[in-house]
């Protein structure tokens, strides 16, 4: 009798599985094959049609028309015959870190050998970068996991109030990193090899120039690199959900990217968004469901991230956008395109191998 009972029970329970699990009682689905997915953070209103956010680009100009349903994002997926695929992950680094994750799981597509392009719109340090000027990251270092105190309340010796976890006060020594409390989701060190080819590949191209941003650095006359024409280089990230401002935190920002990062690294872009990513991306890694060295952080610039001489830090922020940051959305997807097109050239080799500037 009891034998009976549970081959039953198996029986009804195998059919309850093949009702709730589609793939458990039909041939596996092949798997979508992605090249490279490209990473967007916010869009303006529509996908397509109108004033463009940071997604509308790809999606037009790529003819990104098959779309997924992506239940667990911000948006369905787009995706070409090409095998570029396009995501929306939504604003903050929590959205952006479950987004991630939730279509690095997602089994109706291969990642294994994708490359993942992050390309979105910054703050500038006007030290380093000019309006509409595009950064590539060798480097991502998060901005939130600290501890902060007021800065009226800070001791006079204090330079701000960021403070490392562990610590009693702020350092710029990366030896006193030793006390502090160990966390693998503050900094992260991209393939620097991937990044040089990238920026090696893009370095010569005209971004060109818009009215908006031509009359806006010019308050910036102290800050020779502020004053150029919008251009490509290679620059670090900081990533913090909090939208911050001002001369003494853009040092604290320079600071924090060497104190994890070395005397080479070098703040010039803030994001909202990408240690997240990253975080996300590193587990996928582990897991074995993706190529972490096959991943780009592209940040361009829309906006300084500290006024200029003579002007308050509260005069920055409020200040309007120059050309409502179009070129820095233009300016991510010329610059990121043109290495999401060298992929797709070469991808019976770029498939295997990872590209590296040296061997072009």
């Amino acid at each position: 009798m009891q034998r009976k009972f549970s081959r039953a029970t198996g029986i009804i329970g195998l059919m309850v599985f093949c009702v709730l699990s589609i793939e458990g009682c039909s041939p596996a689905k092949e798997r979508v094959t992605v090249k490279v997915v490209v990473m967007a953070m916010f869009e303006r209103g529509e996908t397509r049609g109108d004033a463009p956010g940071e997604l509308q680009l790809w999606v037009e100009r790529l003819g990104l028309d098959t779309e997924y349903e992506f239940a667990l994002g911000e948006d369905v997926l787009y995706m070409n015959d090409d095998g570029v695929m396009a995501v929306l992950l939504g604003r903050g680094i929590p959205n952006a870190a479950a987004s991630v994750m939730a279509l690095g799981l997602d089994d109706r597509f291969d990642f294994a050998q994708a490359y993942w392009l992050m390309a979105g719109i910054a703050g500038g340090d006007p030290a380093d970068l000019s309006l509409g000027s595009a950064a590539w990251a060798r480097h991502v270092v998060d901005g939130d996991l600290l501890y902060e105190i007021d800065g009226r309340e800070i001791p006079d010796d204090w330079p701000y109030g960021m403070v490392p976890l562990g610590l009693d006060a702020p350092t710029t020594d990366p030896e006193d990193l030793h006390g502090s409390w160990a966390y693998d989701t503050i900094a992260f060190s991209l393939n620097v090899q991937l990044v040089d080819w990238a920026y090696a590949i893009t370095r010569d191209i005209d971004l060109g120039d818009a009215p908006g941003i031509v009359e806006y650095r010019n308050h910036y006359v102290t800050y020779p690199e502020a004053q150029r024409p919008p251009f490509v280089t290679i620059g670090d990230t900081l990533s913090s959900s909090t939208y911050w401002h001002g001369e003494i935190l853009n040092r604290w920002a320079n600071d924090w990217l060497r104190l994890y990062r070395g005397k080479d690294a070098n703040f010039m872009t803030t994001n909202m968004e990408d240690s997240g990513t990253m975080t996300a991306l590193q587990r996928l890694g582990r897991a074995g469901l993706i190529d972490i060295d096959r991943v780009l952080v592209l940040r361009t610039v829309s906006n300084f991230t500290m006024p200029p001489e003579g002007q308050t830090a509260v005069w920055s922020k409020t200040q309007p956008y120059p050309d409502n940051g179009e070129p820095a959305i233009e300016a991510a997807f010329v610059v990121g395109n043109t290495v999401v097109q060298a992929l797709l050239e070469d991808w019976p080799r770029y498939r295997h191998e990872i590209p590296t500037a040296a061997s072009e």
